[in-house]
């Protein structure tokens, strides 16, 4: 047995996955509060108001969201047409995504709150270093991409979660 210890503090994937859970606890309590859904909901309204229309396997790649989890999501946003299903003719055993009118209102409204949350998180960096952080930031996900796509498919499956 080995005396060396993994100190989570100082343990990069450890720290950034701890952010990124308070970033978006602290954001889903906006959404939460104003219209009762939660992180799976959210990601799928934002996806759709950017891209307006994909299937669920799209989004669920696109947000890095278990299939199950986006399923699950889609079904509680169409039972409260949030959002619409229309049928792929092409290929029936999928279908296309879109806002509905009433989900288009709650995007376009939450569009402003999460930009404001997401320039209280940066307000205190100067351009220079929101620049920098960008660019580490997508360093980082292009390393974990490259990581990821050369582990074991089983493990890709259950990081990609």
């Amino acid at each position: 047995m080995s005396d060396t210890k993994l100190e989570l503090d100082g343990f990069l994937p450890y720290r950034l996955n701890l952010l990124a859970n308070v970033v978006s606890q602290g954001l889903s309590t906006i959404y939460a509060e104003r219209y009762g859904f939660g992180i799976p909901e959210w990601r799928i309204i934002a996806t759709l108001g950017q891209f307006e229309t994909m299937t669920a396997k799209q989004i669920g790649a696109h947000s890095h969201m278990h299939k199950t989890k986006v399923s699950r999501a889609v079904g509680s946003l169409l039972q409260r047409r949030l959002i619409q299903r229309r049928i792929n003719r092409q290929d029936l055993r999928e279908a296309f995504l879109s806002l509905t009118r009433e989900g288009r209102i709650i995007y376009d409204d939450l569009v402003p709150v999460a930009q404001r949350f997401a320039a209280e998180l940066s307000a205190g960096f100067t351009p220079q270093e929101q620049a920098q952080l960008d660019t580490l930031l997508r360093r980082l996900t292009e390393s974990s991409r490259r990581i990821l796509a050369s582990a074991p498919q089983g493990v890709a499956e259950v990081v990609g979660d």
